[in-house]
C-alpha cells in the first residue's frame, strides 16, 4: 500500500512532464500542417482544426494550473508564490498570443503570418515550460493533491 501512495505522490511531476510533451507535440503537428498545407479549402479546414485544438489544449492546461494547481502549491509552499505569480503572468501573455493566432486563423491570414504567430507562441511556451519544470517538478514529486487530472493540468 505504501508503494501505491508513493506512486500517486510522484505522479503529479510525471503528469506535468507528460502534458508539456503532448502540448509540444501538438504545436509541432500544427506547424507541420501549416508548412505542408496545400492551398484550398481542405487544407484550411485542417489547419483550423489543428490550431483550434492546440489553442484549446494549451489554454485549458493553463486555466487548470491557475484554478487548481497553483493555489494548492501556494498554500503548501508559500515561498513559491513569486514563482507562481511569474508563471501566471506567462499564462496571461500566452493567452494573448493565442488570441492573436485565433484571430489570424479566423481571417484566413497567409501561411507566413500564421507561422510567425506559432513561432512566437513556441518560443514563449518553451521558455515557460522549462522554467515551470525547473521550479516545480521537485515540489510536485512529493505533492499531495486530491483532484482530477483534467481539473489540474487541463483536458489532455
Amino acid at each position: 500500500m505504501i508503494e501505491r501512495e508513493t506512486t500517486r505522490l510522484i505522479a503529479w511531476s510525471r503528469e506535468l512532464r507528460r502534458v508539456h510533451n503532448q502540448l509540444r507535440e501538438a504545436l509541432r503537428v500544427t506547424r507541420d500542417s501549416l508548412a505542408e498545407g496545400s492551398p484550398g479549402e481542405a487544407a484550411t479546414r485542417e489547419l483550423l482544426l489543428y490550431c483550434h485544438g492546440f489553442c484549446a489544449a494549451l489554454d485549458g492546461h493553463h486555466q487548470g494550473e491557475d484554478r487548481t494547481l497553483f493555489p494548492a502549491i501556494a498554500a503548501a509552499h508559500p515561498e513559491l508564490r513569486p514563482v507562481l505569480r511569474a508563471l501566471e503572468q506567462d499564462h496571461s501573455m500566452i493567452a494573448h498570443l493565442l488570441g492573436n493566432l485565433r484571430a489570424a486563423v479566423d481571417r484566413a491570414a497567409p501561411p507566413e503570418e500564421l507561422d510567425h504567430h506559432l513561432e512566437g507562441i513556441a518560443a514563449i511556451m518553451e521558455n515557460h515550460f522549462r522554467y515551470e519544470e525547473r521550479q516545480l517538478l521537485t515540489v510536485l514529486e512529493t505533492f499531495e493533491l486530491a483532484a482530477e487530472l483534467k481539473d489540474v493540468l487541463g483536458p489532455l
